[in-house]
């Protein structure tokens, strides 16, 4: 499989209808008994959080997605409904989903919001209102066992991931890696966004405290969790093939090294 060769400089490939995506999404969770909370609406969109309990078990394992906080990246809200429609969950799961976190930016096929602020460099001292809302939610929820965000690189040549996981737990991302390269090619470049990379994986070093300018990911890592994915399915590829990336690494999650005993 080839990269189409249409990202020079940016993202220039398949868009979406957001709305319609919001729509289905909304039907999805409806059929199948998500509880659904709109905790901030912008314009015509409104931020939806869904929650779905899978098992009367204390022992629930608690799983965190989060989708669409980039307008230019189409994959990580169609893998959400895929995945709401696919309705193919193991016992013993917890699951809270945010299928997309900035859906005035695919209006605009934009990264940013109408204030021009990139959304995922805003979790430290949030200025952005929608991740202020994002973070006053969170705040109200448990802690996580894990949390995934589904995102996309224009520049990538293949799919790749970044784990965060400071106290030492079994590590997905391999697991992930042989999932998604079924479906979707790997990069296995030995660096990735300026840092060392291994068979298609980031294990980045860097301490939150030390950047000051926070993505969803350090949010999570420092208050509602101690594993984190930010999974990244290559943009200059067909939008359906992303999608199908997306999807194989959080089936790859849930239904084998997340359930096992």
């Amino acid at each position: 499989m080839q990269k189409l060769g249409k990202n020079i400089g940016g993202y220039f490939g398949e868009t979406i209808d957001i709305q319609a995506v919001q729509d289905k999404v909304e039907a999805a969770a409806q059929q199948h008994a998500w509880r659904e909370e709109i905790f901030f609406e912008t314009g015509e969109f409104k931020l939806l959080a869904l929650h779905r309990r899978l098992t009367s078990s204390p022992d629930a394992k608690r799983i965190y997605v989060s989708a669409g906080i980039h307008g230019d990246e189409p994959a990580g809200p169609l893998a959400a409904l895929r995945l709401l429609e696919e309705n193919v969950w193991p016992e013993n799961l917890e699951l809270w989903l945010c299928p997309c976190l900035n859906p005035i930016g695919f209006k605009s096929n934009q990264r940013v919001n109408t204030r021009g602020l990139d959304l995922n460099r805003g979790y430290l001292n949030p200025v952005a209102e929608e991740i202020i809302a994002h973070i006053n939610w969170l705040e109200k929820q448990p802690s996580f066992d894990l949390c995934l965000m589904l995102h996309e690189d224009w520049e990538s040549h293949g799919f790749y991931l970044y784990e965060q996981n400071p106290d030492g737990r079994a590590s997905f991302g391999e697991a992930m890696i042989e999932a998604v390269e079924k479906v979707c090619p790997i990069d296995r470049s030995e660096m990735i966004e300026g840092r060392p990379a291994k068979n298609g994986i980031i294990r980045p070093n860097i301490l939150p405290k030390d950047r000051p300018d926070w993505p969803e990911a350090f949010h999570l890592i420092t208050h509602k969790t101690r594993q984190t994915c930010t999974l990244e399915a290559p943009s200059d590829f067909p939008l359906p093939t992303r999608v199908n990336a997306l999807v194989a690494a959080v089936n790859s999650i849930i239904h084998h090294e997340c359930t096992a005993k």
